[in-house]
């Protein structure tokens, strides 16, 4: 959810008895402390720092761990040289993987918490495996918990993702509709319109701001254009270098940007990356984050309860 998972979301989640997800990749590490302690001041609940190996972490573990965050997520690159560091600054693990091998070696590196991401999960995309077939085979190649993330959006994903084996699941798309994710409302509607098959897959498409990174995004004119035009690879695409909008704060955006279309973004914002799952299909309702939470967990009860009575008769 990169830069739509900020304190009022997290904290919401958390204090609803989730596990709420603050980003912190694409801001300043100067501007992380003020965002734990807007957690902190909503919620006394546990929650988690997302953190992108993509680019040096040092900082921002270290900025996080100060300001005693519970635990931390890693994606998008080997979580084991930063393990210890976490660990000695009091606050648990966890890490994405793609496959079972590199579920392994995530736990050889002493991870809490195994997050297996499937290919229809929205945003930028690690693995390539679908989710019902690599839960399954990390739940079976490691002893940790494992988490499940990828295409899962309503109680029945959750119940889907326990008889995988996996201990609990990661939320993302179903989450961009909650009252408290920051997003621009044309976003929002177009989320909410879309179906199961209006995603894109590919590897470097919105790629300023984040080359060499497969995602996963709603199709759009911007997408459209590249597709018209062959899908050429970077350099050759229609209209590159055109500014599409600009953010709240005014900084421009430019035509196969990274940049979310957050609340405040002004311009041609249906142009911009709009990160989304295939679970885009299942999903409608702007709901607060609670009501989310609770959805999630009552319908994968009585998902399971209604199968343990087919088994039982």
């Amino acid at each position: 959810m990169g830069s739509a998972a900020g304190p009022a979301l997290a904290s919401a989640v958390s204090a609803a008895g989730g596990l709420g997800q603050l980003s912190v990749s694409f801001v300043a590490p100067s501007a992380i402390g003020g965002l734990v302690q807007e957690v902190r001041s909503a919620t006394d609940q546990p929650f988690a720092a997302n953190v992108l190996l993509e680019w040096p972490p040092e900082e921002r573990l270290d900025t996080l761990l100060g300001a005693g965050v519970p635990a931390v997520s890693l994606a998008w690159g080997d979580p084991a040289p930063w393990v210890g560091t976490i660990h000695a600054g009091g606050a648990l693990v966890l890490a994405t993987v793609g496959s079972s091998e590199e579920a392994r070696r995530a736990e050889a590196a002493g991870v809490d918490v195994v997050v297996a991401q499937g290919w229809e999960a929205g945003g930028h995309v690690w693995g390539t495996v679908a989710t019902s077939v690599l839960v399954p085979a990390v739940r079976d190649a490691v002893s940790v918990p494992v988490v499940a993330a990828g295409g899962i959006a309503d109680g029945r994903g959750l119940a889907a993702a326990l008889a995988l084996g996996a201990d609990g699941a990661w939320v993302g798309t179903r989450f961009l509709l909650a009252e408290e994710a920051p997003v621009h409302a044309v976003f929002r509607q177009l989320l909410r319109d879309a179906t199961e098959i209006d995603t894109v897959y590919t590897d470097d498409l919105f790629h300023l701001g984040w080359e060499h990174a497969p995602h996963r995004a709603l199709r759009n004119s911007t997408v459209a254009l590249w597709e018209a035009a062959g899908r050429p690879p970077i350099g050759a695409r229609p209209r590159e270098g055109e500014e599409v909008g600009s953010r709240a704060d005014g900084t421009p955006v430019l035509r196969y940007s990274s940049s979310l279309p957050l609340a405040g973004a002004e311009g041609d914002v249906e142009a911009f990356s709009l990160y989304a799952g295939q679970s885009v299909g299942l999903v409608a309702d702007v709901e607060p984050a609670a009501a989310i939470v609770r959805d999630l967990v009552s319908e994968a009860e009585s998902v399971l309860a209604r199968l343990a009575g087919r088994v039982d008769a």
